[in-house]
């Protein structure tokens, strides 16, 4: 039934319901009307209304529904479906939305697949570039440095040596870049190893204590996997050194029936409603990538914890 007919035949329920009673109730209209048989017109009125309402409110349900989904629905978190009942241009509507849905999910996914793809790429170049070029020039300035220190006398030694610590800092920060921009470890020594790197220059370097629980039978995990693992934990202990005002954080990682699991938990203040910055809206789309599931979870004074679950497939 199309949704013409549907809500021409709820009107024409509740207006035939109202022909019935006055048809055969024993009511009456005196000319002028006396004020008990006002009442009685009025209310049925009220009743005709609120009939005709309650009958619509059920007819365009789907509609409203399908409006909030319409406001509300992210397609970062896939999945998001309105159920189907029945036949009738509503249903089709909403029919013709899911499956709508399900296209931008899948052309939203591909295309960030290749974006993060490049941008991996381009981090992988950088990180190159830093080392081979930026990283050996400076190497060849502290030498030579070091050299004029030892041949100078006082106070020009003094000062050489001062640059000398400038320059081998600013190079330990280009190396520290090079790594964040491509974790080599992650490569040569696998996820576990370049996650304890990680969390370890965590600690170093912001003072916060971490803690570390990684399963020891951990199963095998392709290397994009490992990637979006490390970049989320990454991108997680960056948002807690940011804004969680924390003093402890931990990093988790276990393997769960059918799925391995990575958690980074803060005792921070948390908000209450996790921000969807731009920190946390790239980790949504790496989850995608490899279709695993992002979830976020923030309480006042009790902190916040990042989950991402990855599905695995079952050995068989």
């Amino acid at each position: 039934m199309s949704l013409f007919w549907r809500i021409f035949a709820l009107n024409a329920m509740v207006l035939g319901t109202a022909t019935a009673l006055l048809l055969w109730a024993p009511v009456t209209v005196s000319v002028p009307v006396l004020l008990t048989e006002a009442v009685i017109l009025v209310a049925g009125l009220v009743v005709m209304l609120v009939a005709n309402a309650a009958l619509l409110r059920i007819g365009l349900g789907p509609l409203d529904r399908l409006t909030k989904l319409m406001i509300t629905v992210d397609l970062l978190r896939p999945g998001q479906r309105l159920p189907v009942h029945g036949r009738g241009e509503v249903a089709d509507l909403i029919r013709t939305f899911n499956a709508m849905l399900e296209r931008l999910e899948h052309e939203r996914a591909t295309s960030s697949a290749r974006v993060l793809l490049a941008q991996e790429g381009e981090r992988r170049r950088i990180a190159q570039e830093l080392h081979d070029e930026v990283g050996q020039s400076m190497t060849a300035i502290l030498l030579s440095l070091e050299r004029a220190a030892d041949e100078a006398d006082d106070p020009l030694r003094g000062e050489l040596r001062q640059v000398q610590e400038i320059t081998r800092e600013s190079l330990d920060e280009v190396r520290r870049l090079v790594r964040r921009l491509r974790p080599g470890v992650l490569d040569d020594l696998g996820l576990v190893s370049a996650l304890t790197s990680l969390s370890t220059e965590f600690a170093t370097h912001t003072g916060l204590r971490v803690l570390r629980r990684f399963d020891p039978d951990l199963p095998a995990l392709d290397q994009q996997t490992e990637l979006v693992l490390y970049r989320v934990a990454q991108e997680a202990l960056t948002n807690v050194a940011r804004h969680a005002e924390a003093d402890r954080v931990e990093v988790s990682l276990h393997h769960t029936d059918g799925a391995v699991v990575l958690a980074v938990a803060d005792d921070g203040r948390g908000t209450g409603v996790a921000r969807e910055g731009a920190g946390i809206r790239g980790m949504r789309e790496r989850a995608l990538l490899i279709g695993a599931t992002l979830d976020i979870t923030s309480q006042p004074k009790a902190g916040t914890e990042i989950r991402l679950t990855v599905p695995v497939p079952r050995k068989p």
